[in-house]
């Protein structure tokens, strides 16, 4: 297979991207759960509360700090691997991502600090208002990440300069509260309580089973079931928003989500089993859900969704306005005085959101305006993006994410219901889910950012044109450091946090508990918290 040097960066940034994701809604969940204990510590001042926000709050800095490490290295791609796309909107791209280092960042790094050398330094109420700034900090962060990523899908309160070749803030404001960004904050962050619940459900079912730190697994159990069930019907109702966003302003990404080659009769049918075959466009031994997909596509009953076919027909007409922008913008281009004409002003004013679709063009020819039938059709066929990947991606997703409201709600009802008691098989699949969380939000960005395809900034400016002016070996060389590098990154991760976990808390105080005395005391030799 031939190297190309765009797949290549794509493929850089996919891995460092994937791998980022790994720890970025842990450090999410984590934090909040944290602060939620220490907030019980202080109200009740019981040692044992103390104890669980060490040691949950240990696991969270091991967590935070390869995040961070990982994390750097993606900004540094942009000037890296993506220089003309930073060029091109940077002036939007940027400012969220400055604000996130000197509002968010640098606020959360101040106050881990404190967080793990204050405990003897700080009253417990101090202690406590710096926890719950870094949970604070901690998504503040996500929210600014995620409005420069949002931007992306849905590109407003920017506009095209001819003069400068370059996109342009208009409303910072619109930036902001883009609808599409908010959606995928509060969906993205609400993923993380589930993953950050998973996870200290899970160990604490392993410490249960283990017959260790009893005290600590079950108070830890009941705060993770409550918050993850929370979080994880929060998940499916904000993923209906991004649902109905991407309906609303990324088309061609939900007709691929469902593999839709042809619009349907509203309300259209979900389908819940298929396999989409891309050159016949059409999707085999499909099983379909009626109305479905319109509620969440729609919601409505009455409105169509586009079917993929449809949509790569109106992009093809997208293109040929495209060109007469780009007609447009080349005449102020080689003539400045032409941009105070009021014919060739007209002609790029109404034509100016199909600018972006021009573009697809220089991957076939190096002037759009002469460019064949033929090349037009393929560019039209180029927004069209690999169906299958899509297609199984936000199956899996939505999959895992009602499997988690189950578990959830099945610990919940255990914890609160049934005195604490588990059944040993609910305890292992405790401990089975852990890896779940992380498949799920992978496959989240996987339909995110792949389903934007062929576009770096949705319809503005295509992948094909962002990349840097690099050398093949140039990306091979820094793409084999960064899966070296981010292996061994993975290999400490891992043995910090088993060791940590294997260890236990450092200070056990759970013996001075009557409560848990008690129960010891109640359980035979082999017996364990376990029913």
């Amino acid at each position: 297979m031939e190297l190309d040097i765009v797949d290549l960066s794509r493929l850089q940034f996919a891995l460092t991207a994937l791998f980022h994701f790994l720890f970025v809604p842990l450090t999410l969940g984590l934090s909040v759960i944290v602060a939620i204990m220490e907030t019980v510590y202080v109200m009740t001042n019981r040692p044992i509360w103390r104890q669980m926000t060490k040691f949950w709050g240990n696991l969270f800095g091991i967590n935070f700090a390869i995040g961070v490490a990982t994390g750097v290295t993606m900004e540094f791609q942009f000037g890296m691997n993506w220089s003309y796309y930073s060029h091109y909107v940077g002036d939007i791209f940027g400012a969220p991502l400055a604000l996130e280092g000197l509002m968010a960042f640098f606020m959360e790094a101040t106050f881990v600090g404190l967080f793990f050398f204050g405990w003897d330094r700080l009253s417990k109420p101090a202690h406590l208002m710096v926890t719950w700034l870094v949970a604070i900090a901690t998504n503040f962060s996500a929210l600014w990440i995620l409005i420069a990523n949002g931007w992306m899908q849905h590109p407003v309160g920017a506009v095209f300069n001819p003069m400068t070749m370059r996109m342009e803030m208009t409303s910072f404001y619109e930036v902001i509260v883009n609808p599409v960004a908010q959606a995928k904050f509060v969906h993205t962050v609400s993923a993380g309580y589930v993953m950050g619940s998973v996870f200290v459900l899970g160990i604490s079912a392993w410490y249960l089973l283990k017959g260790r730190h009893i005290g600590l697994a079950r108070r830890s159990l009941t705060v993770a079931a409550s918050f993850g069930l929370a979080g994880a019907l929060s998940v499916v109702v904000l993923g209906d928003e991004s649902g109905y966003d991407a309906g609303e302003n990324q088309q061609m990404k939900m007709a691929a989500i469902e593999a839709m080659w042809n619009t349907e009769p509203a309300p259209a049918s979900f389908t819940l089993f298929g396999i989409p075959d891309q050159e016949a466009r059409e999707t085999k031994y499909a099983v379909h859900i009626p109305w479905v997909m319109g509620l969440i596509g729609t919601r409505s009953l009455t409105e169509p969704i586009a079917g993929i076919n449809q949509l790569e027909a109106q992009a093809e007409l997208r293109v040929r306005r495209g060109i007469i922008a780009y007609d447009a913008v080349m005449k102020i281009r080689e003539t400045p005085q032409a941009i105070g004409d009021p014919a060739i002003r007209a002609q790029f004013d109404d034509n100016a959101d199909d600018f972006g679709h021009a573009l697809l063009l220089l991957r076939y020819t190096d002037d759009p305006r002469n460019a064949t039938d033929a090349q037009i059709a393929q560019a039209a066929e180029d927004t069209i993006p690999h169906v299958w990947p899509i297609f199984w991606a936000f199956r899996i997703m939505a999959g895992l994410g009602f499997a988690f409201i189950l578990t959830m709600a099945f610990f919940f009802w255990r914890s609160s219901f049934c005195g604490q008691t588990y059944p040993r098989w609910s305890l292992w699949l405790a401990v089975v889910m852990i890896p779940t969380p992380w498949i799920a939000v992978e496959m989240g960005w996987i339909v995110a950012e792949y389903g934007r395809q062929p576009w770096t900034v949705d319809g503005v400016l295509p992948t094909a044109l962002s990349v840097s002016h690099l050398t093949i070996s140039d990306v091979l060389l820094t793409l084999a450091g960064f899966t070296i590098f981010y292996s061994i990154l993975f290999v400490i991760e891992m043995a910090l946090m088993l060791k940590a976990i294997r260890k236990g808390p450092t200070d056990d105080v759970e013996l001075t508990e009557d409560w848990e005395v008690a129960h010891a005391r109640r359980l035979s030799p082999k017996q364990t918290p376990a029913e």
